[in-house]
C-alpha cells in the first residue's frame, strides 16, 4: 500500500473497555500524565492524521461527552474481551479505515501510522514492537473488518490476532520501539502517572 491517506479517510478508536483489575478498576481512560489524561493524549497525538475519533468504553459516557469525544459502548453481552470493542468501533466508524490504539499505552512513535499504511495488505495491518505483536495497535480496512469480526463474535472466538489472520492483514516491524502500557502500579509509577481522586 501507499504510505499515506488523506485524514479524511481515517477514524482514530481509542480501545478504552477494560476492566484494569490489576489497578483494582481504575479507568484507564482518565490516568493523568503530565496532566493529561490518556484519552486526551491519543485524540490530541492523532489529531492531523484522523478525521474523527470514537472511543470504546462501557462506563462514564457524560464524562467522555464532557471532553467532546464520542464513545461507542459494545453491543455483546458476551465477554470476549477487545473483540467487543472493536466490534463497536467498527459499528460506529464512518470513514474506510480504523486505527485503533489501546488507552494504555505508555507511547507510540511519530511515524506509526505511515508505518503501518506502508506494509499494510488491502485489509490493513497491525504493529510488532520490540516486545512482540500489538495485535491492538492497528490499522483496519472496516468493510470486510465489520463482516470478519461479526463472524468471530458469533463463533465465541475473542482472539484478535485469529481476527486479524482471517483478514489477511500485515505483520509490520517497529525496529527500536516500545509502546509499554500501563497495567501494574509498577508500571504507573515508571511512567509518571498520577490516578486521579
Amino acid at each position: 500500500m501507499t504510505a499515506h491517506l488523506p485524514a479524511s479517510q481515517i477514524t482514530l478508536g481509542i480501545l478504552a473497555g477494560g476492566r484494569a483489575s490489576r489497578l483494582g478498576g481504575t479507568d484507564k481512560a482518565w490516568l493523568e500524565r503530565d496532566g493529561i489524561a490518556q484519552v486526551i493524549r491519543w485524540q490530541r497525538r492523532f489529531a492531523l492524521e484522523t478525521a474523527a475519533v470514537l472511543v470504546s468504553a462501557n462506563r462514564d459516557r457524560d464524562r467522555y461527552a464532557r471532553s467532546g469525544l464520542q464513545v461507542v459502548a459494545d453491543r455483546t453481552s458476551i465477554d470476549i474481551g477487545p473483540v467487543a470493542g472493536i466490534d463497536a468501533l467498527a459499528t460506529a466508524c464512518r470513514t474506510p479505515w480504523l486505527l485503533t490504539v489501546p488507552v494504555d499505552l505508555v507511547g507510540v512513535n511519530e511515524c506509526l501510522l505511515p508505518t503501518l499504511l506502508a506494509g499494510a495488505t488491502d485489509n490493513g495491518a497491525f504493529a510488532v514492537d520490540d516486545d512482540g505483536t500489538q495485535p491492538l495497535v492497528a490499522l483496519w480496512r472496516v468493510l470486510p473488518m465489520r463482516t470478519a469480526v461479526e463472524a468471530v463474535i458469533a463463533a465465541g472466538n475473542g482472539a484478535v490476532h485469529a481476527l486479524q489472520a482471517g483478514l489477511g492483514m500485515a505483520a509490520v516491524r517497529l525496529d527500536g520501539v516500545r509502546f509499554g502500557n500501563l497495567n501494574t502500579p509498577d508500571d504507573l509509577a515508571a511512567a509518571g502517572v498520577t490516578i486521579p481522586r
